[in-house]
């Protein structure tokens, strides 16, 4: 899974004065780590503070495929059209075939779009929405075949003082308040699943057999539409099929690409949140299914919060 966290070298800055670090990967002690430890710095004149941030990139591990493909991607880009107070923080989770590619052509090309939209800081909830979708578009018409592949988003647009969290999918950020002596874990954003009811309606409207795998190979009942809570059953979710075949299978419920998914509800119209950062937020984390998939966000927070560095 890719994290941007806070522990943590320097990278390269990109030429218009702002840091590019877009799925550079690099090696480091495992080969299971793809990034060096690194801690990069970024002032925000606008509310007068210091954003640190890092990276860390590390391979699953499967044991019956160790030498499984990585697919996720990572885009860190710091001044965003060459404004001191604007960054943005995004993990790309691929997955299917050729998840890798559909993963790196959303990495690729979300902040080239970003930068070109002049209404960006004017309605930057608009400009979001409309970057995703146009970027599903290209996908579709690209040469990658993402008919059975894509790639989950959660991205974190900084302007200043606040916070626009974007999500397609489901991998997550976090933040961690202070509030008194503790250190609580706030989800920004919202898993996309079929364990919310909420999307589990949107994609029956639109034709999707909803089961889990012991479903659909008749270990348990098609017709028991209820699959508890996503962290205690995460283990066979519930996944989406069309009506009438064994397939895509997918666990989430929004993502770009998947063109087939897509006939049955699966949609890459982002779910935006809004934060104005207090003294009080003291760290947010951005990190892929393979993380929030084993870990509560609360655990990730706590995890975080161990080191003072």
């Amino acid at each position: 899974g890719c994290v941007n966290g806070k522990c943590c070298s320097r990278y390269p800055s990109s030429p218009d004065g702002g840091s590019d670090l877009c799925g550079e990967l690099r090696p480091y002690k495992s080969k299971h780590i793809l990034t060096q430890p690194s801690l990069e710095i970024v002032h925000v004149p606008s509310h007068n503070f210091t954003l640190q941030y890092s990276i860390l990139t590390q391979l699953v591990y499967y044991q019956d495929t160790v030498e499984r493909e990585h697919q996720d991607s990572f885009c860190i880009k710091t001044q965003i059209q060459v404004n001191p107070n604007v960054h943005v923080f995004g993990v790309f989770d691929g997955h299917g075939q050729y998840g890798a590619q559909c993963s790196n052509f959303v990495n690729d090309i979300l902040v080239e779009i970003l930068s070109s939209d002049s209404t960006l800081l004017d309605d930057p909830l608009k400009a979001y929405t409309s970057a995703f979708l146009a970027i599903n578009s290209e996908l579709h018409d690209s040469e990658i075949d993402d008919t059975m592949s894509g790639t989950t988003a959660i991205t974190v647009l900084d302007v200043g003082d606040t916070l626009y969290v974007a999500n397609v999918g489901d991998s997550r950020a976090v933040i961690a308040v202070k509030n008194g002596d503790q250190i609580l874990a706030e989800d920004l954003s919202v898993d996309q699943t079929s364990f919310r009811k909420d999307e589990y309606e949107r994609v029956k409207l639109c034709g999707a057999r909803v089961l889990s795998i012991d479903q659909v190979e008749g270990f348990k009942d098609p017709n028991i539409q209820n699959w508890g809570e996503e962290e205690n059953e995460g283990g066979d979710p519930p996944s989406l099929w069309i009506p009438n075949g064994m397939y895509p299978g997918t666990a989430f419920t929004r993502s770009v690409g998947d063109s087939t998914a897509e006939k049955i509800g699966v949609i890459a119209d982002p779910e935006i949140s809004v934060v104005k950062l207090t003294p009080n937020h003291l760290f947010f984390v951005v990190a892929s299914g393979g993380v929030f998939e084993f870990l509560p966000s609360r655990t990730v927070v706590n995890m975080v919060t161990a080191y003072t560095d």
